[in-house]
């Protein structure tokens, strides 16, 4: 705001407050103390709502200017009907203002009346300013109850300006501004959920390309030692007794073996660097931290599946991923989209697609992965040894002061560089896994 623009606002504002004192003091005059309860129960009646909420709290901080925030998200989603419609409805709001037809009053003399306008419209405009700063994706029904009720409250206290007021039509474009923010919002928090899923996916990509790099470098080394020392042999073997011949023989075999074993190694690395799309689909619960009959289904391409199921298991959770079934396929991401077709009722996240976790039994996956006509080998039963033997552990300390004092003492002398791992008051339980080959 220019000094020009300050100063003519602060004059506005205090020839406002001269015009309320002398209304005041002129009503008083009057009608005396009936002219002030009369005044103050309408205006108590009018915002006493309003006032509550505001006292109540909202729970948001005003922090970013709204200006610069929705303009700029209107231009991010210009290619989008959320982008179009909050920056048509922003121009019509600048618009209203401009076009005098955001407030008005009883005024007649033009000045009076432009000042008043312009008090009302400075107040709302302040107030809404702030509660748009706070929109996102999941707070629309929050923030059109903290501009309505901003509208009663400037409403009411333009009464002293000859009932200067917010029309309708202008509250109701803010309102809308709002609606099409809150889009907005939703838009972009679902772009970053996709980028940040395909960001997951090139990190995994690359993890599996390093992996496959590695295995066929260290088939290649194995392949090398094993030729040389086959060439050994069959040298010592040419010149070896006819007593000594088995026993080069047998070592001689014993060598092709292993040549052949590197071989398939190293081919094997190479055929799943040149398919894009093999890998496996994993079927995984944590007990501990989901509940039961909770479980992931989700893919990787790395040679050894069981290094991504660890990597889920990291401290982002309290427990570790049990493995169901680890299903190979020339074309994980298609198996994996059918099954999470397939199961779409039973998304634990209705609202975010992308998670990936699935509330039912596991026979109806194993079910499913059969009817497609895939082998793979079956837990069915989650081991969860972590969480049971914690919940053991909970039963124990819950039962014996003694013991709960010595578990407290024994946690706080434990190295938290260590693997984190204790067995700790001799508390475990067996697991019961059924295992299943198909």
């Amino acid at each position: 705001m220019t000094d020009h623009a300050q100063s003519v606002m602060d004059e506005a504002r205090v020839r406002a407050n001269q015009l309320i004192a002398g209304a005041e003091e002129q009503a008083k005059e009057i009608a005396g103390e009936a002219y002030e309860v009369k005044r103050n129960l309408s205006l108590y009646e009018r915002t006493l709502k309003a006032v509550k909420n505001q006292l109540d709290g909202y729970g948001d901080e005003y922090i970013v200017p709204t200006h610069s925030l929705l303009d700029d998200l209107a231009d991010e989603f210009g290619h989008a009907e959320a982008g179009r419609e909050l920056k048509a409805t922003r121009d019509r709001v600048k618009a209203m203002v401009k076009n005098d037809e955001a407030a008005m009053c009883d005024y007649v003399e033009a000045n009076r009346r432009l000042t008043a306008v312009r008090f009302v419209v400075d107040a709302f405009n302040g107030k809404v300013d702030s509660i748009l700063s706070t929109a996102k994706h999941d707070n629309f029904g929050k923030l059109s109850q903290q501009i309505k009720d901003a509208f009663l409250i400037v409403n009411s206290n333009g009464e002293a300006f000859r009932n200067a007021r917010i029309t309708d039509q202008y509250l109701a474009a803010r309102l809308d501004e709002l609606k099409w923010a809150v889009i907005a919002h939703e838009l972009k928090k679902k772009e970053q959920e996709e980028q940040r899923l395909i960001k997951e996916r090139i990190r995994e990509e690359e993890k599996a390309r390093r992996e496959y790099e590695r295995a066929i470098k260290e088939a290649t080394r194995e392949e090398e030692a094993v030729q040389k020392a086959i060439a050994k042999l069959q040298e010592q073997l040419g010149k070896a007794s006819a007593e000594e011949s088995a026993k080069y023989a047998a070592q001689l075999q014993e060598m092709q073996e292993k040549l052949r074993a590197a071989e398939e190694k190293g081919q094997r690395a190479i055929s799943m660097a040149q398919q894009t799309k093999a890998g496996h689909v994993y079927i995984i619960s944590n007990v501990g931290s989901f509940g039961e009959h909770v479980y992931k289904i989700g893919l990787t391409r790395r040679l050894d599946p069981l290094d991504r199921v660890r990597e889920l298991g990291d401290s982002s959770v309290p427990f570790e991923f049990d493995i169901h079934a680890l299903i190979k396929s020339d074309d994980a991401p298609t198996l994996e989209n059918q099954l999470h077709k397939h199961f779409l009722l039973h998304q634990v996240n209705k609202v975010n697609y992308r998670k990936e976790f699935f509330r039912c039994d596991l026979s109806t996956i194993r079910n499913e992965v059969e009817k497609l006509g895939l082998q793979s080998h079956w837990t069915m039963l989650a081991e969860a040894t972590d969480y049971r033997e914690t919940l053991a552990i909970e039963k124990k300390l819950a039962e014996d002061p003694l013991a709960r004092e010595r578990w407290m003492q024994r946690q706080l002398e434990l190295d938290p560089t260590d693997g984190g791992r204790e067995e700790l008051l001799g508390v475990g339980v067996g697991s019961g896994v059924e295992d299943e080959d198909v």
